[in-house]
C-alpha cells in the first residue's frame, strides 16, 4: 500500500479532491505565474489543476518535481491579487522543490511500520512467543511483564508517530512559506494571503483528514484552536505564527 500511494499519490488526492485538469487557454495569467516561477525555481512545468470550491486554498503533491501537481480552488482565484497568487505559487512550488512529497511518504511509512512493530510485539507477547513453557514460573511472569510493555507502546507508539509526523509537516509548511517568499522576492504577498484564506469562513466540501495536512491552509474551519494539546496534533503552524515569520523576513530585491 506505501508503495502504491508513492506511485499513484497524485492520481488518488486528485481523486478525493475532485479536481480537474486546466490548460493555458483556461486560466491564462494563473498558468502565466506558475510558467515564471517554476523557472525562476529551476523547476519542470508542474500539472494545473482546479477544485471547483468557493474556499480560498492550494496543494501540491506527486512523486518528484517531473510529476508534481499544483491544485487550486476557485475561490482562491476569485479572492486573491496577483501579488497573492504568486505567493501561494511560490510556496506550494517550494514544497516541491524542497521534496517535501518524497519526506512526506516516508514519514507515512515510518508510522506504518511503527504501528505493524508494535502489533507484532503484541501478538508475541499475548500469545507466548517471549516464554517458555506455561508451567514455568519465571516464563509465565515474564510474559505477563511484556504483556503489559506490549500493550503499554500499542498505546502510546502511534500516538507518538503521529505527533512526530505532525510536527515535521508543521515545520516544512514553515520552510515552504520562508522559500516561497525569497522566491518572490515579496513575503508580504504571501502574508496578505494567508490571512485572506484564513478568513474566509467557509468549509471545504472535498476536504477530509487525510489530506488536510496537503492544503496551504487547514481546509476545516473551527479548527483554529492554539491551547498547547491542540498544538501537538496541528497538521499547520498557527497563521499567526506564519504571518509573524514573513511579515520579519528580510529579503534582498
Amino acid at each position: 500500500m506505501s508503495i502504491g500511494s508513492y506511485w499513484y499519490s497524485d492520481k488518488i488526492v486528485l481523486a478525493m479532491s475532485g479536481a480537474r485538469p486546466i490548460e493555458k487557454a483556461d486560466q491564462p495569467e494563473l498558468y502565466r505565474i506558475v510558467e515564471n516561477l517554476s523557472i525562476t525555481a529551476g523547476l519542470p512545468m508542474p500539472k494545473l489543476f482546479l477544485i471547483e470550491d468557493a474556499q480560498p486554498n492550494a496543494f501540491a503533491t506527486g512523486r518528484d518535481a517531473r510529476h508534481a501537481v499544483v491544485a487550486v480552488t476557485r475561490g482562491l482565484l476569485n479572492r486573491l491579487e496577483r501579488v497573492e497568487l504568486e505567493g501561494v505559487i511560490a510556496h506550494e512550488l517550494s514544497h516541491v522543490g524542497n521534496r517535501d512529497m518524497l519526506l512526506s511518504t516516508i514519514v507515512v511509512v515510518l508510522v506504518g511500520f511503527v504501528a505493524i512493530i508494535t502489533d507484532f510485539f503484541f501478538r508475541a507477547a499475548f500469545y507466548g512467543g517471549f516464554g517458555g513453557r506455561d508451567n514455568d514460573r519465571g516464563s509465565a511472569q515474564m510474559r505477563q511483564f511484556l504483556m503489559i510493555i506490549a500493550i503499554v507502546f500499542a498505546l502510546i507508539a502511534p500516538i507518538i508517530a503521529q505527533l512526530i509526523k505532525f510536527a515535521i509537516s508543521r515545520k516544512r509548511e514553515l520552510l515552504a512559506d520562508a522559500s516561497g517568499a525569497l522566491l518572490t522576492r515579496y513575503p508580504e504577498g504571501l502574508a496578505r494571503a494567508l490571512e485572506k484564506i484564513a478568513s474566509d469562513p467557509r468549509q471545504l466540501k472535498s476536504a477530509n483528514d487525510a489530506t488536510a495536512h496537503l492544503y496551504l491552509v487547514n481546509p476545516f474551519r473551527g479548527r483554529e484552536r492554539t491551547s498547547w494539546i491542540h498544538r501537538l496534533f496541528m497538521t499547520h503552524p498557527p497563521m499567526e505564527e506564519r504571518v509573524a515569520a514573513l511579515r520579519g523576513m528580510r529579503v534582498q530585491v
